[in-house]
């Protein structure tokens, strides 16, 4: 079983300390840190399955670290604030939080609320794959790319689904064909190259010299990672 990992943000050493204790009595990890300052390089260069984000932090308010986290990273953020009346002005803002709590608070609340949030996060990750860039709504047929829809037909999603579902496995053209059409049709290699093609044209209309998917000589097509 997957351990998360939760950040906890947050300059009260007391309130610290207990929710530490009742995350790591759940099994969850913990980080901690007592100010902003440092929150969003750790949060680009470590793995982190949630944060517990106070408002009210001795430099940097935690909406400004919510709006600066959102720039490039969906971990889900539970904001937490000493001021009821606060909860409607974040509401307001629409910064991106997955949830609000008012001190003072109940640990077990917080915990309830941190398993509630990581479920629903699970759920929408098994039908999102976010790659190189891209984020693939598998159920809805969109692509986006540095969050701009690419507009790819159903055809061309499939197989684009098909490319980012398995990084750096090549696929034939056969396979392609085999996996994208559920009955016997009379398609060719060069409809999959036009496709291909179409797929390739469509990421660079976004994002000019981006191409994930590369020819293999003699072989097929694979999704390369891009870093």
């Amino acid at each position: 079983m997957t351990t998360h990992k939760i950040l906890i943000v947050e300059d009260e050493e007391h309130i610290a300390e207990v929710l530490i204790a009742y995350c790591k009595q759940q099994g969850y990890c913990t980080e901690h840190f007592n100010s902003g300052q440092d929150v969003v390089n750790f949060v680009k260069n470590n793995h982190v399955d949630l944060i517990l984000l106070d408002l009210m932090l001795p430099d940097i308010d935690g909406i400004t670290l919510c709006k600066e986290v959102r720039l490039f990273s969906n971990v889900p953020i539970i904001m937490v604030t000493a001021k009821s009346e606060e909860i409607d002005r974040l509401l307001g803002l629409n910064l991106g939080a997955d949830d609000y709590i008012c001190k003072p608070f109940s640990p077990k609340e917080v915990i309830a609320r941190i398993q509630a949030v990581l479920r629903r996060t699970q759920q929408t990750k098994m039908n999102i794959i976010y790659q190189s860039g891209f984020e693939v709504h598998k159920e809805d047929y969109v692509a986006l790319l540095k969050g701009k829809d690419i507009g790819f037909t159903a055809v061309e999603f499939k197989i684009f689904l098909l490319f980012i579902s398995q990084v750096g496995r090549v696929f034939t053209r056969e396979d392609i064909i085999n996996a994208i059409y559920n009955q016997a049709l009379d398609m060719s290699d060069r409809n999959i190259d036009t496709h291909i093609k179409n797929i390739r044209k469509k990421i660079n209309e976004i994002e000019e010299g981006v191409n994930p998917i590369s020819a293999v000589y003699g072989v097929g097509y694979k999704f390369k990672e891009i870093l």
